[in-house]
């Protein structure tokens, strides 16, 4: 994933699954799949969203007005802190700084959900620094660097992580506030390779991000879900490194099903390189599970939203990915 990219937007077992101290070392303990919280409840007239930026610092003059607009159309009422404008570094703030927002915000009541504003990276330095989800599920919207606070929030059993950009077109925020609504969304299409029909949770990500946080409590486990995949800006063969790392740690092994949306880059061909899909299809179609490439989901446009956790179906032949009730 490109170092800077343009602004979009606990159960028993979480003390198991969590065994981690400040700079200090994951427990085995962290494969076991935790019992998933009740799902949050839908958004309503007069929820209250928040903003939080616990990546890169962002442009004190970014215009959150169509945003805000959108929110209130809603009836919901959209807190943009201060802190959104703080800059340390590259950072919007110390870790230290960005941890406290963090915690302030999924530890206030009256917050029904909050917007991931952050990009570049940084997010995963706010785990680091010591970041617990507490016992609540909570609506949670962000992709890009931002996918490592979705994948630890699913992974200790917290719902409500959805992975979608704040910005785009008036059809894509619909879908994304029919999700938060507790409403059908229609299904996406892509390619289908091939490998049957199968039903799993969704676990979507950033193929960067995720990978840096395999070994680490917040990485999920895998077993049964349809892995959804996203990149930009990284060529095929380093795409090849990652997802080889993925197959010889044994995390593609028991997959329901796997699906790539969009794996952009600036194209700087030599002879005899792999095309991007090329590498795709070499990684994943030998897992003999549905295979679909090419979903709208991901940097660029459209970015429609899917959340975590959800149980779904998706169809290798069709390349159709459906959400189930």
């Amino acid at each position: 994933m490109r170092r800077r990219s343009l602004f979009m937007g606990v159960p028993a077992a979480l003390a198991a699954n969590l065994a981690w101290s400040k700079h200090g070392r994951t427990s085995t303990s962290a494969l076991i799949p935790p019992t998933p919280l009740s799902a949050p409840s839908p958004l309503r007239r007069g929820s209250r969203i928040r903003a939080v930026n616990t990546g890169a610092w962002i442009d004190p003059s970014t215009d959150f007005s169509l945003l805000f607009e959108r929110c209130a159309a809603q009836g919901w009422q959209l807190e943009l802190p201060r802190s959104l404008h703080r800059r340390w570094q590259w950072f919007s703030g110390t870790d230290a700084e960005r941890l406290a927002e963090l915690e302030a915000a999924w530890s206030d009541p009256r917050v029904d959900g909050i917007f991931y504003t952050g990009f570049g990276w940084g997010s995963a330095r706010v785990l680091e620094e010591g970041f617990r989800f507490p016992q609540r599920s909570l609506w949670s919207l962000g992709f890009s660097d931002s996918s490592s606070l979705l994948l630890a929030q699913w992974s200790v059993g917290s719902r409500g992580a959805i992975h979608a950009s704040l910005a785009g077109s008036d059809q894509q925020w619909q879908r994304t506030v029919d999700l938060l609504r507790g409403r059908p969304v229609a299904p996406l299409s892509g390619k289908g390779m091939g490998g049957g029909v199968a039903d799993g949770p969704l676990v979507i990500t950033n193929l960067t991000v995720a990978t840096h946080l395999i070994g680490t409590p917040w990485f999920p486990v895998l077993k049964g879900a349809l892995l959804i995949l996203e990149e930009v800006g990284e060529a095929p063969y380093r795409v090849d490194r990652m997802l080889t790392q993925w197959r010889s740690a044994g995390l593609l092994r028991e997959l329901a099903g796997v699906a790539t949306g969009r794996f952009s880059w600036k194209e700087e061909p030599e002879p005899g390189d792999f095309s991007m899909v090329d590498i795709l299809k070499e990684r994943l179609a030998g897992l003999n599970v549905p295979f679909v490439i090419d979903l709208p989901i991901g940097h660029g446009s459209p970015n429609l939203a899917l959340p975590l956790g959800v149980k779904a179906r998706l169809d290798g032949q069709s390349g159709s990915l459906m959400l189930l009730p």
